[in-house]
């Protein structure tokens, strides 16, 4: 199985230290444990903190050829604070190498190869990565899933772009805060999740509806959805002691996009994500080692 993610790569500039971080690098090393072929399109800069995050992902045994190196843009950076009663607040710094993604040669030949296209909204902040997207995109296979992990960080959440990345996706994993909202920025009716479920895949309004294979809708500690236009999921939460949940989403959707396409049920598809997320928030970190006990095997 070969599959491309598509976006950032940064720090985490935490109170307490930065952090490596990038939802694409978390799918891909997820998906490469379950044996899938999976590399990273990214751009760092020519810094220190660019160097650092490629020697991060070669410890993980991720390939970086297509982690592009950019002469004038420095690394991605997110600088955390506490606000109020102590939550983060988050400030995801402009003009920095992932916005200036490229569809090069090897990417462009390597999309059009992939069983697996996955993408992210916040990469597609700028028109460079826009451009570069669209190119990719265009490269794949007809039936190559189009994955879109919808990310919603203020204050990059403008309808028009939303719109260019729904269109263009045939699966859209996203969680059920994420669901309400763009159910009403896209006036989808509906007063449940279920009932929004069934509104963005079936609503002639809502962008790409008609190309919607699946929907993925993660709840946090309520459990998970997963949703074609002829079958609902739920696979409700599994009891862990919580380290923390960075990348467990993002281990969830590797886990649902693997057994997609290794044909099996949804609801073993819903177990085996929910088994490996699981474990993902019982460590540290987003990026664990996965014990073969905890890997999903298909």
């Amino acid at each position: 199985m070969k599959i491309l993610a598509f976006g950032e790569s940064l720090w985490d500039m935490l109170p307490t230290g930065k952090k490596c971080g990038g939802a694409p690098a978390n799918f891909v090393y997820h998906c490469r444990q379950m044996g899938a072929d999976a590399r990273i399109l990214s751009r760092v800069g020519n810094d220190p903190l660019g160097e650092e995050i490629l020697d991060f992902c070669r410890r993980l045994n991720l390939d970086t050829r297509m982690v592009g190196v950019d002469r004038d843009l420095p690394t991605g950076t997110v600088t955390v604070k506490l606000g109020a009663g102590g939550l983060p607040v988050y400030t995801i710094h402009e003009n920095v190498a992932w916005d200036a993604l490229e569809a090069t040669p090897e990417a462009v030949s390597w999309a059009a190869d992939a069983d697996v296209l996955c993408f992210g909204s916040l990469a597609a902040r700028s028109l460079k990565n826009r451009e570069a997207l669209a190119v990719t995109l265009d490269a794949a296979k007809p039936g190559a899933l189009r994955v879109l992990d919808l990310n919603l960080r203020d204050p990059f959440c403008e309808k028009e772009t939303l719109e260019f990345v729904l269109s263009r996706a045939n699966v859209l994993k996203l969680n059920d805060e994420e669901l309400v909202r763009i159910s009403r920025m896209f006036s989808v009716e509906g007063e449940t999740l279920e009932e929004r479920i069934s509104g963005v895949l079936c609503a002639s309004a809502f962008p790409g509806s008609e190309n919607l294979r699946m929907i993925i809708v993660t709840c946090g500690a309520d459990g998970s959805w997963l949703a074609t236009k002829t079958h609902r999921v739920f696979t409700p939460p599994r009891p862990v002691n919580v380290t923390d949940t960075v990348g467990a989403g993002d281990a969830f959707t590797a886990a649902v996009v693997m057994g997609v396409l290794h044909g099996r049920p949804l609801p073993e598809i819903g177990a085996c994500a929910a088994k490996l997320a699981g474990y993902v928030c019982t460590q540290a970190g987003a990026t664990p080692v996965i014990p073969d006990e905890i890997k999903v095997k298909f």
